[in-house]
């Protein structure tokens, strides 16, 4: 409130109240309007400093991500990685637990898959060393997840820090494990793409990454519906709301963040097995989940938190990440170009998000003004 020469106050002339009315079609409305936008001043900033056209460029990006059937095959891939991580730390975030540690938990889940397919290889029969890696790797996430759960529960350590920091753990028992391994000198584990046969996961209908993709739309169902629909999807939101409420109703809080982290660990530990084994050239290496685990964090909450917009918006970063490098590299212009080009857009949808939430107001003017 302000006051006037008189004395006698009145309202400010713009305010913002939260909106409540608002609807799915006008969200989606509003990011439209955020990506239109995104895309006119990327435009302008292509003119500007590269002086191509905005149009090629933007083909360029369409063709580099879908113009071919290898490349559209990579890009669905790429998208499926990047949601399964999304939605792994979905229901942790919902639970307002902030899980930035998906980075090491697929690589931890990554290094599970390497070892069995070393360990066992040539010992075990072939489903039987899918199905023990498939395991090993869940677990050996879930484990992963689960200590800074079990941190949180019992001691209310802060989990954004004890994730992260996790990340870094698994970053060095990876290098270490590569170094004892592969005496080569290489920065990669090499020599399991030389073990041609051995815990390789199954093309289907001949084709690479398919499984893969048929995994993560099997897992997106799976978390759709067991958020919105089962009993300890309704815990997670209620712990999500207010811990004393949870507990005031009965809820078990220390059950609830140790159970959904456990369960984020495995979907992490999941992805960790397509990475190594899904691929056409298994290999181990320290940036073989190349940043995901964080993307996923971006993915999530634009999406706020629903498994089926996660689809949508995995496509739409993956379209601006893969479609950006390869129009840079086929104009010959500075990679920068394009990671400038996916900034500014995302900039521009997350910005959107405060017009879907706060509804501006003028004061009208009266007479005297």
């Amino acid at each position: 409130m302000s006051k006037t020469n008189s004395g006698i106050a009145k309202e400010p002339l713009i305010h913002f109240t939260k909106r409540d009315d608002i609807t799915g079609f006008k969200s989606v409305l509003w990011h439209g309007v955020g990506l239109l936008a995104g895309l006119i001043v990327c435009a302008v900033f292509i003119m500007l400093f590269t002086g191509l056209n905005p149009i090629e460029v933007y083909v360029k990006m369409f063709q580099g991500t879908f113009g071919g059937e290898v490349t559209r095959l990579k890009a669905i891939h790429h998208t499926a990685i990047l949601l399964a991580i999304s939605l792994a730390v979905t229901p942790a975030f919902k639970m307002k637990f902030w899980n930035i540690g998906a980075e090491g938990q697929v690589l931890i889940g990554a290094l599970a898959a390497a070892y069995c397919m070393l360990q066992f290889g040539d010992t075990m029969e072939e489903p039987l060393l899918i199905l023990t890696m498939f395991l090993t790797c869940m677990v050996a996430g879930m484990i992963w997840a689960m200590i800074p759960a079990i941190f949180k529960a019992i001691w209310n350590t802060n989990e954004t820090l004890f994730t992260l920091m996790m990340n870094y753990v698994a970053i060095t028992l990876v290098s270490y494990f590569i170094m004892v391994k592969d005496r080569s000198g290489r920065s990669d584990l090499g020599i399991l793409n030389e073990r041609t046969g051995y815990g390789y996961l199954p093309k289907l209908f001949g084709q690479d990454y398919l499984l893969n993709i048929a995994v993560v739309i099997l897992i997106t169902v799976l978390i759709f519906v067991y958020l919105k629909f089962s009993k300890q999807g309704y815990e997670i939101a209620v712990v999500g709301e207010s811990q004393n409420t949870a507990k005031y109703i009965g809820i078990n809080v220390k059950k609830v963040i140790i159970r959904t982290m456990a369960i984020s660990g495995a979907i992490c530990g999941i992805v960790g097995l397509m990475l190594v084994a899904g691929s056409p050239t298994p290999s181990l290496k320290e940036d073989i989940v190349g940043g995901m685990g964080f993307t996923a964090i971006l993915v999530s909450w634009m999406a706020k938190f629903n498994p089926i917009i996660m689809v949508f918006v995995s496509a739409l970063v993956v379209f601006l990440g893969d479609g950006g490098a390869s129009a840079t590299d086929a104009l010959k212009i500075d990679s920068s170009v394009g990671e400038v080009l996916t900034a500014i857009i995302i900039f521009f949808i997350i910005g959107c998000e405060f017009f879907t939430r706060y509804k501006i107001n003028f004061r009208k003017r009266q007479k005297g003004e």
